[in-house]
């Protein structure tokens, strides 16, 4: 496979996982609102600018402002911004579009279906009408691009790429959402549970974390649950996990060096192993910082062997 195509495909799954990450990102804004009862106005909408490290370039576009209406318009639609959804999507859609021949037609008829819907949004019909419909649309979208993937790939290198992309993607923003409200919660002198409590719902994983833990309801439970939970498909255990099968079944041409995906196989298989390691000690509050800094460094030398190993060598993150 030509090492650029890799790149596509990598970033296929990438992109569509950003853009969904993303709306859920948003969407754990709106449940902190709606379980601390406290209206659009009083919340800090800097704090997802500031989860995606894109201060300086919000701040360039919109000012010192950080108001519901423009932080969701930078987001959601803004052209100029490298990682709002239109972006990812587009960027998606590009990718697929010069893969044609390698990749089911179904995969560009979800993408370029979804990238005109998204372009004809406005963002006074957002605001003004549902944020949290509009961004469970969103997830639907993405999902249905998954759900096609799964169902007509075939299980060779191009799946594996894309879904290599996927879960990097995944672990990384779960990571980054957790980071986000525990340090929301502290900025705040509140209790970090109905911040936790409010991820969860985002992620779709309240009532499977209902499943395993019943009332036992508690801050320690629910990271525990985000970072370890082995069978829950959003948590960065399983993400990693996934990663490490997927890395593994890629197949190398004939007389490829071996070593650069040993490194990329190892550091997944590292991160698993840290993770299976990991007591719920490990996860108190103090420390949970210093946790999910590792966790983000982890993903960040995952991306660059990736990039190493299968299309050039720099850092597979954006």
């Amino acid at each position: 496979m030509l090492n650029r195509n890799a790149e596509a495909l990598f970033w296929v799954g990438r992109y569509t996982e950003r853009a969904e990450n993303h709306a859920r990102l948003i969407d754990v804004h709106y449940h902190i609102q709606q379980e601390n009862d406290v209206s659009p106005s009083d919340l800090k909408w800097s704090r997802i600018v500031e989860a995606l490290g894109s201060h300086a370039d919000y701040t360039q576009q919109y000012g010192a402002a950080f108001t519901e209406r423009d932080v969701l318009a930078y987001m959601t639609l803004d052209k100029g911004n490298a990682n709002s959804m239109l972006s990812c999507i587009s960027n998606a859609r590009n990718n697929i579009r010069t893969l044609r021949e390698k990749v089911p037609s179904e995969l560009w008829d979800v993408l370029n279906t979804f990238y005109l819907w998204l372009r004809e949004q406005q963002i006074g019909d957002i605001v003004g009408e549902s944020p949290h419909q509009f961004y469970r649309r969103i997830k639907e979208w993405t999902g249905l691009f998954y759900g096609m993937e799964m169902s007509v790939m075939l299980r060779e290198n191009e799946w594996h790429l894309i879904e290599c992309g996927r879960c990097l993607e995944r672990a990384e923003n779960t990571v980054r959402i957790i980071q986000s409200v525990h340090r929301a919660a502290r900025e705040d002198g509140a209790s970090a549970y109905p911040y936790l409590l409010a991820v969860l719902k985002s992620v779709s994983g309240y009532q499977a974390f209902r499943r395993y833990y019943a009332d036992a309801v508690s801050i320690e439970a629910i990271v525990d649950f985000l970072i370890r939970g082995a069978a829950f498909p959003r948590s960065v255990r399983f993400a990693f996990r996934e990663l490490d099968g997927h890395l593994r079944g890629i197949a190398l041409a004939d007389g490829a060096s071996e070593s650069p995906h040993d490194k990329a196989i190892r550091l997944a298989a590292k991160a698993n192993a840290d993770l299976a390691c990991l007591d719920r000690e490990d996860m108190q509050p103090e420390l949970l910082d210093g946790l999910l800094q590792g966790m983000l460094a982890s993903c960040q030398q995952l991306g660059v062997a990736i990039a190493t190993t299968f299309f050039r060598a720099r850092e597979a993150s954006a």
